[in-house]
């Protein structure tokens, strides 16, 4: 079954209601086309907005793994440290319900997904051992 770790800027662990580089906290769900299941929440204790970035890496580095994360807002240097870990920022209005998220997203993945989610899902298959086999027939070599 495939499926996608989403984190969620929470500290309800029910609605999206932080900021990224402010949240207290983040619930990791993985999230498949028929189930999902809440494997993880990461609670910060530095969680003041004050500018400064130094917290980021440690933010950042607790979402390895996840495909996304949604939040309320998150600024532009975070943006761009996250799309480079893999990491796709979501922004949702305030009070966004986690279980509604989590079902646009299964329906997704029950269609067929596209975008970040489809990025997510190929970010975490296994790599393909026989994808040069076609080159080395040919003679290739390095």
């Amino acid at each position: 079954m495939e499926s996608v770790r989403i984190a969620f800027a929470s500290t309800d662990r029910a609605t999206v209601n932080q900021h990224f580089g402010a949240a207290e906290a983040f619930a990791i769900f993985e999230v498949g086309a028929q189930a999902s299941q809440l494997v993880e929440v990461c609670e910060f204790i530095d969680t003041a907005q004050d500018g400064n970035e130094n917290k980021l890496p440690g933010k950042i580095a607790t979402l390895a793994g996840c495909g996304a994360v949604y939040c309320l807002a998150v600024g532009a240097s975070a943006v761009k440290q996250l799309l480079a870990a893999g990491v796709q920022p979501v922004r949702v209005e305030e009070g966004a319900c986690i279980e509604a998220l989590i079902a646009d997203i299964q329906a997704e993945l029950a269609s067929g997904a596209t975008g970040w989610l489809a990025k997510a899902l190929k970010s975490r298959a296994p790599a393909d051992s026989a994808r040069f086999d076609e080159m080395e027939a040919e003679g290739w070599q390095e």
